[in-house]
């Protein structure tokens, strides 16, 4: 059920008014999904290079158990790296006096398209005179 306006606006002067509260709002961003998911790209880029130069040092030496090492640990924290990026794009994360993003919903069912729909949608939106 949607809020009316008089609800709507009652929200915003509620939200703006905590937003205004330094202490509350550290608090909260302390707190911040988005920030933790942030660190965690980070977090996932150095062990990438670190996972780099594993298989780099392992195909140098001729060690072929370290060089899959290497790419193992590369493969792993690019699909943390990636499960972090989706968390922190989620539309339900807000920061404390930030602006909320209000993303338009893409999908079937309100959920953002996979590759297979974004795929059928540009096959049904070709020209018609390329068959």
């Amino acid at each position: 059920m949607p809020l009316s306006e008089h609800e709507q606006r009652l929200f915003e002067q509620i939200e703006r008014s905590l937003a205004e509260d330094p202490k509350f709002a550290s608090a909260v961003r302390a707190s911040d999904p988005r920030f933790h998911a942030r660190r965690r790209l980070l977090v996932a880029a150095g062990v990438i290079i670190a996972g780099l130069a594993l298989l780099v040092y392992g195909a140098v030496i001729a060690t072929p158990p370290l060089a899959v090492a290497g790419f193992v640990v590369m493969l792993a924290s690019a699909a943390f790296a990636v499960q972090s990026h989706r968390r922190a794009q989620s539309p339900d994360l807000h920061v404390v006096g930030g602006t909320t993003s209000r993303r338009r919903s893409r999908g079937r069912s309100g959920r953002r398209s996979g590759f297979l729909d974004r795929m059928e949608d540009r096959w049904r939106q070709r020209p018609e005179g390329h068959r």
